[in-house]
């Protein structure tokens, strides 16, 4: 049988498929994990539910990945929220400290502690959860120790940073020698506390600088101006 010399249809040409390549199929790069932004939606998520309410599945949620790369990134749910504490410390701290830091009067110190409480922890200050991370959290567990340990250990630093600013005043003759500075830190401390929770509980801002206002008078009362 003789070969033909006429030249193959186009339907023909068509019908022979291209050999498939060589080696693995090209894909896409996976978009990065932003650990940083997965970490503050975390903070978030504690802040408002507390450490116990608050499930795997909710953070998987929140943070928008899933549980094999929260454990990977994270360790832990219990490592997860001791990192977060530390964000929300290294975060918002400025919001309520800046001004106590600044003045140049132990007087001076607490008002602005207490006023920038007010706003802060009604939300007027950034778009934030009400109250305060730090003072509002429970672990329930006794399993967590290390994590109540963590939050004694965090409360008690505003406890110190109030007397360290109390003792400096005593020596400067910003308030007198007499002063029962420990009492008076833990005093400025319970009322800050209290003031967390009305805010969690939708007191507003003008309420807890009503409240800011009569701590203030107990303070000239007591300290002097």
């Amino acid at each position: 049988m003789q070969k033909s010399d006429r030249p193959a249809s186009p339907a023909a040409a068509t019908t022979a498929a291209p050999a498939p390549a060589s080696g693995p199929r090209s894909r896409g790069r996976p978009r990065a994990f932003d650990r940083k932004a997965a970490l503050a939606e975390a903070t978030r998520l504690f802040w408002m539910k507390g450490y116990d309410a608050t499930s795997i599945s909710d953070l998987t949620a929140a943070m928008g990945i899933g549980s094999t790369s929260l454990y990977a990134a994270f360790g832990s749910k219990e490592a997860l929220y001791a990192e977060a504490v530390d964000h929300y410390r290294e975060t918002y701290e400025h919001l309520v400290w800046g001004g106590f830091l600044a003045a140049a009067t132990a007087r001076d110190a607490v008002q602005a502690l207490l006023t920038d409480s007010a706003a802060a922890l009604t939300g007027c200050r950034a778009d934030i959860p009400h109250g305060c991370m730090v003072a509002l959290s429970a672990i329930g567990s006794e399993a967590h120790t290390a994590l109540v340990e963590l939050l004694q250990n965090a409360r008690a630093a505003t406890l110190r940073r109030l007397e360290a600013r109390f003792a400096t005043a005593v020596t400067m003759g910003d308030i007198p020698s007499a002063t029962d500075i420990h009492a008076l830190a833990r005093f400025i401390q319970t009322v800050q506390t209290g003031m967390s929770i009305l805010a969690r509980d939708g007191a507003g801002r003008a309420e807890l600088e009503a409240v800011a206002d009569v701590a203030m008078a107990g303070w000239d009362q007591w300290v002097g101006r």
